[in-house]
């Protein structure tokens, strides 16, 4: 596993962290077994979160961590502060964020996490409240490094003055949806990508102000494994192909797949991995959530840290060149 140091966390943080939709309650075992056979081949990086089928993600990670006594050797993001409406359609505020951490730290059972993401936006709520709270969350031991999933480059930006000007800590990460794939239409609402051209400020501000990245989707829920083609879109039928297909399934993302295929044929490797790849060359601060249903598909993921590709192979999977580099 390779690893990156993030400011604010004391452990190496790994590249590849695997999602935990999956797990729920009623499939212990399976959920237990996934996990082991994840930790044994170095995914030891978790994301998760306390919207996650009603803290049940949460809940099974956190059973699995402590049944195995491995919380020294894991590192654990979560996020906070989703809407659920309609009960409660608007949630990103101090209140919100305190209550979401304390019940998620109650879930994963243990007295802090290594990352910490609001998991959705309020442009509308003065920004410097709520770096307040995530300071004050970070000084009780709750969280280390903490920012903002689906949030954009110019309110981590606000976050980040507030925070300089008033001697707080500031931003260190953010996760918005980035990967070859252009997303054309959000697939859940405020969502935001960094992929593709528009997606290209925000990303040169990133790295500009060393700010890690941690992509949700970077497979575009499956559309960059290749599982869709332009003939057979209505033969899926499950709500997740279906948010794929809504969100990705457009003719510049099919020629994007295209070109995946053709460097994975060069390569010896599969489109996943060329995908995975793409994510983690594109800049050197970024990592990628990858979500393994099923124990087969570990190694293969897996075997995309070890795919090196060109900046010319990186323009010609953006559309930005024609011809395939040599």
């Amino acid at each position: 596993m390779k690893h990156n140091k993030i400011k604010g966390v004391d452990k190496p943080v790994a590249r590849l962290l695997q999602g935990t939709v999956m797990l729920n309650t009623s499939t212990r075992d399976k959920n237990f077994e996934l996990l082991d056979a994840l930790f044994e081949r170095g995914m030891r990086a978790f994301d998760t979160a306390h919207g996650y089928g009603s803290g049940q993600s949460e809940s099974e990670l956190g059973a699995w961590v402590a049944d195995r006594g491995v919380r020294d050797e894991v590192v654990i993001l979560t996020k906070g502060a989703h809407p659920y409406p309609p009960e409660e359609p608007e949630r990103v505020t101090p209140a919100h964020i305190r209550s979401d951490i304390e019940e998620s730290l109650e879930r994963l059972q243990t007295d802090s996490v290594e990352l910490y993401l609001l998991h959705r936006d309020n442009p509308d709520y003065p920004v410097g409240e709520i770096v307040d709270v995530l300071n004050e969350i970070h000084d009780k031991g709750y969280i280390g490094a903490f920012g903002g999933s689906n949030w954009t480059h110019h309110r981590v930006k606000d976050a980040n003055d507030y925070a300089k000007a008033n001697g707080k800590i500031e931003f260190a990460i953010t996760s918005p949806q980035f990967g070859v794939a252009d997303m054309v239409k959000p697939p859940w609402p405020n969502c935001i990508s960094v992929s593709a051209e528009q997606g290209e400020e925000a990303r040169a501000w990133y790295d500009e102000n060393e700010i890690a990245v941690i992509p949700w989707s970077s497979l575009a829920g499956g559309f960059l494994t290749g599982k869709y083609t332009r003939d057979n879109l209505d033969q899926f039928d499950s709500y997740w192909d279906e948010v794929s297909i809504e969100a990705y399934a457009y003719e510049d993302n099919f020629k994007r797949l295209d070109r995946i295929k053709e460097l994975a044929d060069d390569k010896g490797a599969s489109p996943a991995q060329i995908s995975i790849a793409y994510v983690l060359n594109n800049n050197p601060r970024n990592h990628a959530i990858v979500a393994n249903w099923d124990i087969d598909t570990i190694d293969d993921n897996l075997k995309a840290l070890d795919i090196t590709l060109s900046p010319a192979e990186v323009q010609y999977l953006e559309l930005k060149i024609e011809d395939k580099p040599e």
